[in-house]
């Protein structure tokens, strides 16, 4: 076989990555025509910023899905990571930093949660980060007896939000660079991001390869536990208060991006610069409807049509892969 030829899978992922990018561009062209002041450089870094928290879920959820897992918490915990910052903020009386500090230590003790339950008990990641799905919502419920929330953070944390480097660049931007930098570089660029995907696409055999998948596999769940609760910070710095409902559908969103960017849902491929394609094209879709003066829910119906057709285009190629590996045996082994 020529090695410089590109494999079947990453094939598909290339093509994948392509029509994710001719949507995109073929989105902001017609909205560009139909949405007011759509087509402005404010408008692009607005789109930035108010998808700095489904990126975030979306990045860490890439090396999960990886793995051939995933987790429905992430959104449910982040709304319990906001209401952890804001009671220790305003009742404990905590300095704005440890009180931050403390939550991102809640985020990671969420996915130590779910790791411990994936990886001693064998459980599958669907069935544990639906448990804990709804115990994290419960216990921000709880907290807050469903109704208390907290309110004026000083200026300075909701800048991190809501204020703009050189009076346009979201401040959260640099945030969002710097994690979509170390999860590209942990998947891509080191022995990591390969034992995800052979984890993804043989739990058994990676093992008898010598990879430690239960070590793997607390890595993803914690990381993304931890990455739940920055986007957590993030997201009380934009709309300016914690409250138990906020991250609801989080979840779902960043799968979808993840998804959409070409991953298989099944585990062993998926990149990072496909789910930011994922995240992208999502973002630009909701805003641009909006800009448009286009019902709120038509983004969920293109949303969910656009994923049923990358999940038939995937399932589609799977087939068109398996057929032409069996014609090329079929010629190389001889007739009996």
């Amino acid at each position: 076989m020529n090695e410089t030829q590109p494999e079947p899978k990453v094939k598909v992922l290339l093509s994948f990555e392509m029509l994710l990018a001719f949507v995109l561009v073929t989105e902001i062209l017609i909205f560009s025509k139909t949405g007011a002041n759509f087509a402005t450089r404010g408008n692009m870094f607005e789109v930035l910023r108010l998808s700095t928290e489904i990126g975030l879920l979306a990045l860490v959820m890439t090396p999960i899905i990886l793995t051939g897992g995933i987790d429905l918490s992430v959104g449910s915990l982040l709304g319990l990571c906001a209401i952890v910052f804001g009671k220790l903020w305003r009742d404990a009386g905590l300095p704005l930093p440890l009180a931050a500090a403390c939550t991102v230590a809640i985020g990671l003790a969420g996915g130590g949660l779910n790791a411990l339950f994936i990886t001693r008990l064998k459980l599958p990641p669907l069935i544990v980060t639906l448990g804990s799905f709804s115990l994290f919502r419960g216990l921000a419920e709880a907290i807050t007896r469903g109704v208390d929330n907290f309110t004026n953070f000083p200026p300075p944390f909701l800048y991190l939000g809501q204020g703009y480097f050189f009076g346009i660049v979201p401040a959260q931007l640099p945030i969002f660079a710097l994690v979509s930098i170390a999860i590209w570089l942990l998947v891509h660029r080191t022995t990591f991001g390969r034992s995800f995907r052979a984890i993804g696409f043989a739990p058994e055999g990676a093992r008898y390869a010598g990879i430690p998948v239960e070590r793997r596999l607390t890595l993803a769940y914690v990381l993304a536990g931890g990455t739940a609760a920055l986007a957590s910070l993030v997201y009380v710095a934009r709309v300016g208060q914690a409250k138990a409902d906020a991250g609801t559908g989080y979840e779902l969103l960043a799968i979808t991006a993840v998804v959409l960017g070409g991953a298989s849902i099944f585990g062993g491929t998926g990149t990072v610069h496909g789910t930011l394609l994922g995240v992208g094209v999502l973002a630009v879709l909701n805003i641009g409807l909006a800009l448009s003066d286009q019902p709120a829910e038509l983004a969920g119906i293109l949303t969910g049509g656009l994923l049923l057709v990358v999940l038939a285009a995937e399932a589609l190629f799977k087939k068109i892969s398996a057929r032409r590996a069996l014609s090329q045996a079929a010629k190389i082994l001889p007739a009996p």
